[in-house]
């Protein structure tokens, strides 16, 4: 028989292995228990650090009105983080590339104020998108050192697993840019790959001539298998590919269920929004299959700071993915007025609004600018305004973009191609005659960013127009060479749908036939003297071509251009905005204001495209 201690003791023994025993339990279904993580995330925000405005489309009584509203910025973005952010949850806030060129803040800093906006919301991640190229590898590097010297806990991590820095790059073997981030949260494990599109940002951007970037299939694919590897099994593809390459992407990939995308400024979200006067491309998450059919969730979060993406994830314990969920917040102010007369609407007709974003479920979010990040912004913001808004110009009537000119449609920009276009052409020749007596010029065709309407142009215009860091280059090319040129960019842009690089020529024009075989599509090749007569271009003269780097070095396909070196070759660094500037500043002025006048038809340099 046990004795009284001998029975105590043994009681206590089994209760201590139930307790035990119970806490195993727990354990196990804590492991077991969904691993949620909420990724924020905005992409392609270009410098627009400001809020814009918008024109939506709402019933407050009177039938379907059109309603003007500011919308993004930087600040908004900031306090949406701040109210989708909470202690108990595991957030990763993402960038995923473009984050500089494209207003006049980037030509004024290089970046600094992207740096400084970005650091104040302490992204983990950035990809590095084609625009972050812009400037060649040393002005990465610079944006790179603004971006890393900020007062994060946690510096941002760069990220592109297919770039291939060169020996003249400054960030050649510097561990800077990394294929992946590494982020823990409640002892997970996530892997974020950045990617960069290849073939874009080595033709369409400036990276330094050995600065590559590898297949992006086959690089993503090998670092998930090495990380698959390692015992990590949430991974995040972070992209600056496109929306339709990321679906066709992760249709050929093995063991990613998530990309965060980039590139096509691509706006996601319910089919309602169309009924506001806004176009989704698809549902947010889009959901396709991978090469194992199992699901991959597919987000972005449109452009400029219009919106911030918010996507919900749940792992299972193997990584794989059980749901994603989630909302590309669009986000707008509370100071909608008519977009007919500018009239302010009245507090019933804003809660008639609020009640139809309601019941529509549409991702609309009213909310106002973070203070601390316009504080942090502001004096950024006032060498801006200072600067940009001086006039240097007066438009007589508005001016069109078009990268290229279209077949069969008889319009003035359709026919010849974008008037601003022409005219960049024209201050590239203006400029060419007065530094080496240049014959003609060449700017391609997505090198012009915004049309100019009817009235006063100011810096910040001219900026905009050519947010670019182009200078101007002298090319001695033969009439022979400047036809394959042009024979050559016709074949690529015929066949690769790549209209950005097609060109415009001041002092030479051409007729283009589609409909003839490849090496013989230019034809009528006529040089306009100064005189303004016209004569056959002489293939076998040598002629001086103005033109900007972007395109001197072979870059949109002008891979004839990157051939012409040594002493046929001088970069004269003079950048082509200051160009466009200087042209405005020489035009004649009437009754003090300088014009800018649209181009005659001999200034065209197509002067029609034929095709079936």
């Amino acid at each position: 028989m046990y004795s009284l201690c001998q029975f105590i003791s043994t009681v206590l023994t089994l209760g201590c292995s139930l307790v035990q025993l119970s806490h195993a339990e727990k354990v196990q279904q804590i492991s077991d228990q969904p691993f949620e993580l909420t990724i924020l995330h905005i992409n392609d925000h270009h410098s627009h650090l400001d809020e814009e405005k918008i024109k939506l489309k709402f019933d407050v009584g009177k039938g379907i009105e059109e309603f003007e509203v500011t919308r993004g910025g930087i600040a908004r973005v900031a306090t949406m983080i701040h109210e989708l952010s909470s202690p108990n949850k595991n957030i990763v806030k993402v960038h995923a590339g473009d984050a500089i060129t494209g207003d006049f803040y980037y030509n004024l800093n290089a970046g600094q104020s992207d740096a400084a906006a970005m650091n104040q919301i302490c992204f983990d991640t950035f990809t590095l998108g084609n625009h972050e190229f812009d400037a060649k590898d040393q002005g990465l590097n610079q944006f790179i050192y603004f971006l890393k010297n900020g007062n994060c806990p946690n510096p941002i991590q760069i990220l592109s697993a297919n770039v291939n820095f060169g020996k003249s790059s400054p960030l050649y073997k510097t561990n800077l840019v990394q294929k992946t981030a590494i982020i823990e949260k409640q002892g997970q494990k996530i892997a974020f790959i950045g990617l960069t599109v290849a073939n874009k940002t080595k033709n369409a951007s400036q990276p330094n001539f050995d600065t590559t970037f590898s297949n992006e299939l086959e690089t993503v694919q090998q670092e998930i298998d090495r990380l698959k590897a390692d015992g990590i099994n949430k991974i995040i593809l972070q992209t600056h590919l496109g929306y339709k390459f990321d679906i066709q992407l992760a249709q050929q990939l093995t063991g990613i269920n998530v990309i965060i995308g980039a590139d096509s400024h691509t706006l996601l979200g319910p089919t309602a929004l169309n009924s506001i006067g806004l176009k989704p491309e698809g549902e947010y998450p889009t959901q396709v299959k991978n090469k194992d059919r199992e699901p991959v969730c597919i987000a972005q979060a449109w452009q400029y700071n219009y919106a911030l993406g918010e996507l919900n994830i749940k792992f299972d314990k193997q990584g794989k993915v059980l749901s994603c969920t989630g909302t590309s917040h669009i986000l707008i102010g509370d100071d909608m007025k008519r977009a007919s007369d500018q009239s302010n609407l009245s507090i019933t007709e804003k809660q008639k609004i609020e009640d139809q974003i309601k019941k529509q479920q549409l991702p609309i979010n009213i909310i106002q600018p973070d203070h601390t990040m316009l504080q942090v912004l502001l004096p950024y913001s006032q060498d801006k305004q200072h600067f940009t808004n001086k006039i240097v110009g007066y438009a007589q009537e508005d001016l069109c973009i078009k990268s290229m000119p279209v077949p069969n449609l008889n319009n003035q920009c359709g026919k010849h191609g974008g008037q601003l276009q022409q005219l960049v052409a024209k201050a590239l020749l203006e400029e060419g005659k007065h530094q080496f007596n240049a014959d003609f010029s060449l700017q391609n065709g997505g090198g012009v960013r915004i049309p100019i309407a009817k009235g006063p142009v100011s810096i910040g215009m001219v900026y905009q127009l050519l947010p670019f860091k182009n200078t101007l280059v002298q090319l001695n090319m033969t009439g022979y060479e400047i036809k394959n040129t042009l024979e050559e960019v016709m074949d690529k842009n015929n066949f690769y749908k790549d209209a950005g690089s097609y060109p415009y020529m001041a002092g030479l024009r051409w007729t283009v036939d589609l409909n003839q075989p490849q090496g013989h599509r230019i034809q009528n090749l006529e040089q306009v003297l100064p005189s303004g007569k016209v004569q056959p271009l002489d293939l076998n003269k040598v002629y001086k071509l103005a033109t900007i780097d972007f395109l001197a070095r072979g870059s949109g396909h002008y891979d004839i251009l990157s051939t012409i070196k040594g002493e046929r070759r001088k970069n004269f660094g003079l950048d082509y905005a200051e160009v466009f500037l200087k042209y405005l500043q020489n035009q004649p002025s009437l009754d003090g204001k300088r014009q800018i006048y649209k181009p005659n038809l001999l200034d065209y340099s197509t002067q029609e495209i034929i095709s079936d």
